[in-house]
């Protein structure tokens, strides 16, 4: 009997009332039972929530059920995603929202704009067919330290970056020096921004010129134009640099960490199948 029992206990998908008049046991016993010892089915829950709590600490509070589930299984545990977010629901776990940052763009400008050639296709066949760049900015003790960063759209990896106290065009010179050298020194990408004036400065245009880069950028005023790199940047803000640091140092050593160390190499990203932007690319090369 306590065989049924338990067996009953590890279902899901149907209600218990069924289960005991289906099988033709005592619902009153099986409760009986329930209550007396812990189950199979809290024992292996309560293990499960171990490792979930692993996992959350892991992506920095950040993953929520499928992106957990999606960990364990690479891990090797079968799990159930419902059974994952189950758990989690039940005690506590939930992953942190992104905050909204401020807007770095000024498009008030008399530099040339060029047209939208991307219009929102983020899904990119290739590496280095397409990279999207923008601008956020970090708060510290001593001012604000801006960081532009370049995304290949194929990844969604941080090919390039670059910070500095401020918002000069050099900055965003040095990050797609950065990222084509890393890359191999490509041609003929397509790359994206935002209006901003550190994207349609002559310096920058002619880099891309030199480059043998076309030029994309949103429309005026529509972050969605844009929104893998917004989406970067509300990732790194709520995943370890969305404080207030000390110095300059402090924060360049935090931005070198998550972007290096975590995003590029660790982070799970849904868009790619649940692994990082590194996987992603190993994989396709193999």
């Amino acid at each position: 009997m306590n065989q049924l029992y338990s067996w009953i206990d590890q279902q899901n998908e149907h209600s218990t009332k069924k289960m005991v008049k289906a099988l033709g046991v005592s619902q009153s016993g099986y409760y009986q039972w329930k209550k007396a010892e812990p189950s199979q089915r809290e024992t292996q829950n309560q293990k499960l929530l171990e490792k979930i709590k692993s996992v959350f600490k892991e992506g920095r509070q950040k993953y929520g059920s499928p992106r957990i589930t999606a960990r364990l299984k690479q891990m090797g545990h079968s799990v159930n995603h419902k059974r994952v977010a189950r758990i989690m629901r039940d005690n506590g776990i939930m992953a942190r929202v992104p905050k909204r940052f401020v807007r770095t763009t000024n498009s008030k400008h008399e530099h040339p704009i060029a047209e939208n050639h991307l219009d929102r296709e983020f899904e990119v066949g290739a590496a280095n067919q397409v990279w999207a760049g923008d601008i956020s900015y970090l708060p510290t003790k001593t001012g604000w330290l801006y960081l532009s960063v370049i995304l290949d759209l194929y990844s969604r990896k941080v090919i390039g970056w670059s910070m500095r106290r401020d918002l000069s065009s050099d900055l965003s010179i040095e990050a797609l020096e950065m990222a084509w050298k890393h890359r191999g020194k490509p041609s003929e990408v397509m790359f994206h921004s935002d209006r901003g004036v550190q994207y349609a400065a002559l310096d920058f245009r002619k880099k891309l010129k030199a480059y043998a880069f076309s030029q994309s950028m949103s429309r005026k005023g529509n972050c969605w134009d844009n929104a893998c790199v917004e989406s970067f940047f509300g990732s790194l803000k709520q995943e370890g640099c969305g404080k207030v640091f000390e110095n300059q140092e402090e924060a360049k050593s935090a931005v070198f960490e998550y972007i290096e160390v975590f995003y590029n190499r660790q982070r799970l990203h849904s868009t790619l199948g649940y692994v990082s932007p590194e996987q992603f690319e190993q994989r396709c090369i193999a």
